[in-house]
């Protein structure tokens, strides 16, 4: 069993507990990065309290040799997808991929997520002809990423000008 794995098992008890849900789990390069998540966002001394438990339950149980840091927070607003779980709860987002070399199509793509189950997603390519859709396994794919939408974007042709500017601008001349 993988570090991360062994961790998860850990730590799950502890989430459960700390009425959060245990978003990811991963160990890559000296780094453990457990991520949670509660609706309507984690607060602050959740996160603190969650630490501060899995730290001594790591330390009481060793199950990382060596030094290592750790990081426990939540997956914040672009949420990176990893699991087949991820992908389902985020069906009818946007996402941006990036897909593993060799694989056929556009490497790099903003779409929206269709459908997701236990073999891959299904996504509709940003200006795609409508209906027109591309499927891959998760295999397929090197990094996916939700992202978040600020609100409307702004008007053509920037701001308009204020009654005040223009006196400005022709006191100036």
């Amino acid at each position: 069993m993988e570090t991360a794995e062994r961790i998860r098992l850990l730590v799950a008890p502890l989430a459960e507990a700390a009425e959060v849900d245990l978003y990811d789990v991963e160990f890559t390069e000296g780094v453990l990065r457990i991520t949670v998540d509660q609706a309507g966002g984690v607060d602050m001394a959740a996160v603190h309290r969650l630490t501060r438990d899995i730290s001594r339950l790591i330390d009481e149980q060793d199950p990382i040799p060596g030094h290592f840091t750790l990081e426990v927070s939540s997956p914040g607003l672009e949420r990176a997808l990893r699991t087949p779980d991820h992908f389902s709860r985020s069906v009818g987002e946007r996402i941006t991929l990036k897909t593993r070399a060799g694989v056929p199509g556009d490497r790099r793509a903003t779409a929206t997520l269709l459908s997701a189950d236990a073999d891959g997603i299904t996504i509709e390519p940003d200006g795609a002809e409508p209906g027109q859709t591309r499927t891959l396994a998760y295999d397929d794919l090197e990094r996916v990423r939700t992202i978040f939408e600020w609100g409307p974007a702004p008007k053509p042709g920037g701001p308009k000008s204020t009654p005040s500017a223009k006196k400005n601008k022709a006191a100036k001349s």
